[in-house]
């Protein structure tokens, strides 16, 4: 047969025989409307171009609507849920020195790995409210004196022995003794524990203490391990580098450079948690000695986040749009703390008043922050703690500084761009000039806004030097209070007790009175507001503080800054916007999650 009679027969259809087997007319019918395989085969040559790519189209929107039905029908059927999987590496500026919550100083890489590896009776949720954490229940006496607490049934350290009551007490004690140097201790005198059972503790306190929940936090040791280290080789042990916890992560390995310097930790998920397995499978953090060299590993892909990034370096960050910027809020601020002590200067009442007014923190804010924080204007902070603003405001007024200086004898003599001012000593005469240092640390924020205070409080007449200091030598002028004025941060807590920030006890060193603060109504104020339970008249003795410590300026309040922590964006984060410190930040990180998979409804 030649092409000519094929094609004829494609068209006409080759005649068929009825089915007399079936008798079925339909079936005959339909056999005779499909094409054959010969006809099947002639197809493409009949068909122009444009017709084969419209029937290619067709068929092939075809075969991908029948495999989107099943498709369809699973994704209807099934939701999106958290799988276990995945990891982050994060860069920390400093390194661990202590992993242990008995020993925690102004560290963040011993706070962040303490906050994983370890677990408290409480923790924070995402609304920074106090959750169970190793404690099932707790409960607080009518009178306030007394708190039990229960703990959850089957807990497990992370070598797989039983954590129990006896562990609780443990660490409790230990903190207490002075022999340990526990930096937890003054959150813990005054206070009797004793166990009731293998699950149940309770505290008695000597007086009451409306904040002590937030104590509870504090992570547990495990007593099969410190039991036998000496209190002089406690914050020697190998353990405050190899730690063994109950929290959310374990620790994995630990890794040193040539010079034996601690460059990077592996921390993996826990399986008996607690509040269960997290989800992520392992963390690693890397150390750096400054944030400029994090940033340059970041940007080389050597890390995927950071623990913190300053407001100046968001633009330095190369590969932003793999962040996910979480702009946290802590309860902290920042401000320069006089001693009054050390500077005749700013012994003078007019000289502290004239330096607030003469403070511009909205520039502050705007070219060191970039906006990321807000201005502060009282030792208690708006949405920390709900109380009306001051009665005593110090607003940016450079001729009111002035005016200050010029009525407290403080005058530019001839051709001298420094104010001074002659004051009798022993009945002698000295010429003293409005000198001011102002020491703080060598962050490069920090540093900055020393700078625009020294252009500042110079514009009014004063004569200003800075003096910055690595974060150890910080510690040590805070410590031995050697300095004239320190600009410096102070963390409140999400349920403020400002005692150890402003009563006269708190002067010294382990104290935080920055200041040296002494004023008689302050202490019985700061002494009767802790032991207030009811919320309300704690905040009326909070108000009245305000205004007794603004009206005397101990300080400049300047500033809070937000938090700036920049995780992969691959990372689901379940936690809320408010901490109560820095490393707050993991109180939910068994909960978050990178892998999913779906599940039925």
């Amino acid at each position: 047969m030649n092409d000519s009679n094929q094609l004829d027969n494609f068209f006409m259809g080759p005649k068929r025989e009825r089915d007399h087997r079936t008798g079925n007319k339909f079936f005959h019918k339909l056999r005779n409307w499909l094409p054959s395989k010969e006809q099947f085969y002639y197809l493409p040559r009949v068909l122009s171009r444009n017709e084969r790519f419209i029937i290619v189209g067709l068929a092939t929107v075809a075969f991908f609507s029948l495999l989107a039905i099943p498709i369809s029908a699973h994704h209807h059927a099934t939701v999106e849920v958290p799988a276990h999987g995945g990891s982050w590496t994060e860069a920390i500026v400093g390194a661990p020195q202590h992993i242990n919550p008995l020993l925690l100083q102004a560290n963040d890489a011993d706070s962040d790995l303490t906050n994983l590896i370890f677990a408290g009776l409480l923790r924070y949720d995402r609304d920074g409210a106090l959750t169970p954490d190793l404690a099932e229940s707790y409960t607080v006496s009518d009178d306030g004196l007394e708190y039990t607490f229960k703990l959850k049934s089957d807990l497990r350290w992370h070598d797989g022995q039983a954590l129990t009551a006896d562990d609780v007490v443990f660490t409790i004690l230990t903190a207490q003794n002075a022999d340990y140097g526990s930096t937890q201790r003054v959150n813990w005198q005054g206070v009797d524990i004793a166990k009731k059972d293998e699950r149940t503790i309770s505290f008695r306190l000597k007086n009451r203490y409306a904040p002590f929940l937030g104590n509870a936090t504090m992570g547990i040791l495990p007593k099969h391990v410190w039991e036998t280290v000496k209190p002089s080789n406690f914050s020697l042990a190998e353990n405050n580098l190899r730690p063994l916890g109950a929290g959310p992560y374990k620790f994995s390995k630990i890794k040193r450079d040539s010079t034996g310097t601690i460059r990077a930790i592996d921390l993996i998920a826990f399986d008996a948690y607690a509040d269960g397995k997290p989800y992520i499978d392992r963390i690693t953090f890397q150390f750096y000695d400054s944030e400029q060299s994090a940033l340059a590993e970041y940007n080389k892909s050597n890390v995927d986040g950071l623990s913190f990034v300053s407001a100046q370096q968001l633009d330095s960050l190369h590969l932003k749009n793999q962040l996910s910027i979480r702009d946290l809020h802590l309860p902290r601020y920042f401000g320069v703390f006089f001693n009054q002590n050390q500077s005749r200067q700013l012994s003078d009442k007019k000289v502290r008043l004239a330096l607030n007014y003469a403070t511009n923190k909205q520039e502050i804010i705007e070219k060191i922050l970039n906006g990321k924080g807000t201005t502060v204007d009282s030792p208690l902070l708006s949405g920390i703690i709900d109380i009306p603003d001051a009665d005593t405001k110090y607003g940016f007024d450079v001729e009111k500084a002035k005016s200050l200086l010029e009525e407290a004898g403080w005058k530019f003599a001839d051709g001298q761009t420094v104010r001074g001012k002659t004051i009798k000593t022993d009945g002698k005469e000295e010429a003293l000039k409005l000198e001011i240092e102002i020491t703080t640390s060598s962050w490069p924020e920090l540093a900055a806004v020393a700078d625009l205070l020294k252009s500042q409080w110079e514009a009014v007449g004063a004569q200003v030097t800075v003096t910055t200091l690595p974060v150890i030598e910080v510690q040590q002028a805070i410590k031995e209070r050697d300095y004239t004025a320190l600009l410096f941060g102070e963390v409140l807590g999400l349920e403020p007790d400002p005692f150890s920030f402003w009563h006269s006890s708190q002067k010294k060193d382990p104290g935080l009175n920055l200041a040296l603060y002494d004023n008689k109504d302050a202490d019985k104020i700061l002494e009767n507001a802790r032991q207030i339970m009811d919320p309300a008249k704690r905040k009326e003795q909070y108000a009245k503080l305000q205004n007794i410590i603004l009206n005397d300026a101990p300080v400049v309040f300047l500033y809070s800054p937000n938090y700036l922590y920049a995780q992969p964006k691959r990372i689901h984060y379940t936690g809320g916007s408010i901490i109560a410190v820095p490393s707050n930040r993991f109180d939910t990180v068994h909960e978050w999650y990178i892998d999913t998979e779906r599940k039925k409804k």
